[in-house]
């Protein structure tokens, strides 16, 4: 037997994609019903991210991993495996645009999610629940045509820029944003049969206006107006807190949502409907 430690064997494991502010909150809130692997990109900071998590009393394992890279994918894959039964994937991690290019959000926002939503199916047992983070913005605008949701089903694809970029001509950072979101809840809904055939669920959750670092980044960003505007139509008249992003995932991965699977939960203090 070990002392000063906060290993927790008899948890299951959640998994959370994403070492940022959100993606902390996450794991925190997990934590309490949960053992922690927490995969982000960015190695340097990971080690003080799991002694912050240590601290809180939480079993935690931080490590690395970049989403866009199918090696990578497949290696934290096998991480998870050796230490255990996958019971909650909690995606978080993203690109705004103001941290990205066209290709660049695309590449993490949907390419990314859909490695992960693969290796995490072959993980997933009976009770498995998935929740991918989307957005706002995924509801924001019309759909896009038919053409264009064949090709952004299909991300995997050698030529998916190709064929993308053959059929959207303004290649902006906020319109690869809007459609890699709109394809996550996409995914959510078309995937969940493939889920449902182990007893597993797949989700979508999408954040409105959120008070976070990268969140605070945009209101200086090009669509900086957008959002202040679309703040001051906010019923709620404030942002949400990751606190309330982490509630609404725990909600999605507990017994409580047993029966929720193949949609979308809307957490945006009425934004939306304010809008529309």
């Amino acid at each position: 037997m070990r002392t000063g430690v906060n290993d927790r064997s008899d948890l299951p494991i959640a998994l959370v994609i994403g070492g940022g502010g959100m993606g902390m909150s996450t794991a925190r809130r997990l934590g309490q019903s949960h053992r922690i692997i927490l995969a982000s990109l960015t190695a340097d900071k990971n080690p003080k991210r799991e002694e912050l998590l240590r601290e809180d009393g939480i079993d935690a394992t931080v490590t690395q991993c970049d989403i866009t890279d199918p090696e990578s994918v497949a290696d934290l894959g096998r991480f998870v495996a050796e230490r255990g039964q996958l019971r909650t994937l909690a995606h978080v991690a993203a690109l705004s645009p103001a941290t990205g290019d066209w290709r660049t959000v695309l590449t993490a926002n949907l390419i990314g999610v859909t490695h992960i939503e693969r290796m995490c199916l072959g993980l997933a047992t009976q009770g498995t629940a998935a929740i991918f983070v989307s957005s706002l913005a995924a509801h924001r605008s019309d759909p896009p045509s038919d053409e264009i949701i064949s090709v952004l089903d299909d991300p995997l694809a050698p030529d998916f820029f190709e064929r993308l970029e053959a059929l959207v001509p303004e290649q902006e950072s906020v319109l690869a944003y809007r459609l890699s979101k709109f394809s996550v809840n996409r995914m959510c809904r078309r995937r969940a049969s493939e889920w449902g055939a182990r007893g597993a669920r797949i989700v979508s959750m999408s954040p409105g206006l959120i008070a976070t670092p990268m969140g605070a980044r945009e209101f200086s960003g090009q669509s900086g107006e957008l959002k202040r505007e679309l703040l001051r139509s906010t019923p709620l008249q404030r942002e949400g807190t990751m606190v309330e992003t982490a509630d609404a995932i725990e909600f999605l991965a507990s017994e409580r949502a047993s029966f929720i699977t193949g949609t979308d939960l809307l957490v945006d203090g009425g934004t939306l409907a304010a809008v529309r």
